[in-house]
């Protein structure tokens, strides 16, 4: 609702009749319509870092691809949530704007240990890692705005893609694997001129395997 309504339009009393349940269990709950609405994000950003995070006992290379797939996963069939947490809400909401830096923190941690099997990095390291992020955001935001009503069911929009994530899709729009290989590969130059300012951080090697080193390429060109 919050996605297809603007925040000041929705009443609270159109929140409970759609939940079905008496207002005063909201308000119970959550105190007031801005305390339901952080609810809200919160739960969004809990999903995204869970799904972006997951699977950590699988091999550092592999972990950042599945990192990479989960974040994308995310947008593709969380429009209108991803749209909050990466421009900060309603009129750039201060409160949501912290709740979106925490998990710029958290994803960049979770690329690091991925990366360099440790969360903490040096400046100039972790600097470089927000850069190739926001760069993900840009990315991602413009390519959700592409997809438009192919998110399906589970998109914020709902069934039928009606509001403002119905934008017709692109024909030429890549899929998610084909967008994750490149920023797979974004990242693994980002890491090599990480290794140039930083020693102390070097960019994991390429596989000598020439198989190996085509799984990065292979939602692209088509190769096994």
């Amino acid at each position: 609702m919050f996605a297809d309504t603007s925040y000041d339009a929705l009443s609270m009393d159109d929140i409970a009749k759609h939940a079905g349940v008496a207002k005063g269990l909201i308000y119970y709950y959550f105190k007031s319509k801005r305390g339901y609405y952080l609810a809200i994000v919160e739960d969004s950003v809990a999903e995204l870092v869970a799904r972006a995070g997951g699977e950590t006992d699988l091999p550092n290379a592999e972990r950042v691809r599945r990192t990479i797939d989960g974040y994308l996963h995310y947008a593709e069939h969380h429009h209108a949530a991803y749209r909050t947490i990466v421009t900060g809400g309603v009129g750039s909401d201060a409160e949501v704007l912290a709740i979106r830096d925490a998990v710029r923190e958290e994803l960049v941690a979770t690329i690091a240990e991925g990366a360099y099997g440790r969360r903490t990095l040096p400046p100039i390291a972790r600097l470089a890692l927000v850069g190739w992020l926001s760069g993900v955001e840009g990315i991602t935001l413009e390519w959700i705005g592409g997809l438009g009503g192919l998110a399906g069911p589970g998109a914020s929009g709902g069934p039928g893609a009606s509001g403002p994530d119905a934008e017709p899709a692109a024909p030429d729009q890549p899929g998610r694997a084909e967008l994750g290989a490149l920023l797979v590969r974004q990242l693994r130059a980002t890491l090599t001129v990480i290794e140039e300012f930083v020693p102390e951080c070097p960019a994991p090697p390429v596989p000598d395997d020439p198989a190996a080193h085509r799984v990065d390429l292979a939602p692209v060109t088509g190769s096994p």
